[in-house]
């Protein structure tokens, strides 16, 4: 048996040196862990001797605390993790998380913008200063590409050919190229060539995108970004760098793309991940036809 700190340390040094995961969902798992470890010391019960009931009453807590079901599915998709670390251990012999089934909720589609809020957001940084060019840039190539925040901020300035209109992502299953369209290869190119140089210091290396301190800009810092952008655009949808990723998917959709192309671009490894967008268009074209048809208003 070992302390809260100990298990935590081992299950860390695993995911670092023994799972392909991101960075993001490594932190998502420890921190996970480490409130179940808390909540198995608080009852008295080590990890090692823990069976369904201690994993049951731990969900039961999250559920106490009004855990959304989203957060209560990915607790227990890492506690499910960490057992696995432990029987690779051969510190135990069995996962009591392993058969914990939770209420099935329907899933929520995600949130998009129309194509004239994409052209409201687009149109708020002012290019004549650095960060408005700079911010310019961010938004039009995560719009353009779909990538994720944490891929666009981690981009350097060599996985971009301007000249090709192609952007290099390294994902964590590979490089995918994707296209750039011609007004985001412009945005990019006028923060590269005219404004990057002023705001970069020694800190900055090859990143693509930096802070006005030189260093590079952080999840939080272009999170913070977006949400400025939409406010200023009068946007009252609640929306997120993540709401301009399903906004590329759901238009490229739209506009004849086929959901194999698109999860190759966005870097899905299951395809079900893609079919959500096809889900959303059917739930758009509805609200289309419910809001437009004339005889839809009578009803």
């Amino acid at each position: 048996m070992g302390s809260t700190s100990d298990y935590y340390s081992l299950f860390s040094d695993y995911l670092m040196n023994q799972k392909a995961n991101s960075a993001n969902t490594r932190e998502s798992y420890l921190r996970d862990t480490l409130y179940y470890l808390e909540y198995l010391s608080q009852v008295g019960v080590d990890p090692l001797v823990a069976d369904e009931q201690a994993v049951q009453g731990y969900v039961d807590h999250l559920h106490e605390l009004k855990r959304s079901p989203t957060t209560i599915s990915r607790n227990l998709a890492s506690v499910r993790c960490f057992y696995k670390f432990l029987i690779f251990r051969g510190m135990t012999d069995c996962n009591p998380a392993k058969g914990i089934k939770l209420e099935k909720t329907a899933k929520k589609l995600p949130q998009v913008l129309s194509g004239e809020e994409i052209e409201l957001l687009l149109a708020q940084p002012d290019i004549t200063e650095p960060k408005g060019c700079r911010d310019k840039a961010m938004l039009e190539l995560l719009y353009a590409t779909g990538i994720r925040a944490s891929e666009l901020i981690n981009l350097n300035i060599q996985d971009l050919n301007l000249r090709s209109g192609v952007l290099y992502c390294r994902g964590t299953k590979g490089i995918r190229s994707i296209p750039v369209y011609p007004s985001a290869v412009v945005a990019v190119s006028d923060y590269i060539y005219r404004m990057r140089g002023l705001i970069t210091g020694p800190e900055s290396g090859n990143a693509l995108f930096v802070n006005l301190n030189g260093g590079r800009l952080t999840r939080q810092g272009f999170w913070k970004i977006v949400k400025g952008y939409a406010t200023e655009a009068g946007i009252t949808k609640e929306i997120t760098p993540h709401t301009l990723r399903h906004s590329f998917a759901l238009h490229l959709l739209e506009n004849g793309a086929s959901v194999k192309d698109i999860q190759t671009m966005m870097g899905h490894a299951d395809i079900s991940s893609t079919q959500v967008y096809v889900q959303l268009l059917d739930s758009h074209v509805k609200q289309v036809y419910n809001n437009c048809h004339p005889k839809a208003k009578l009803g």
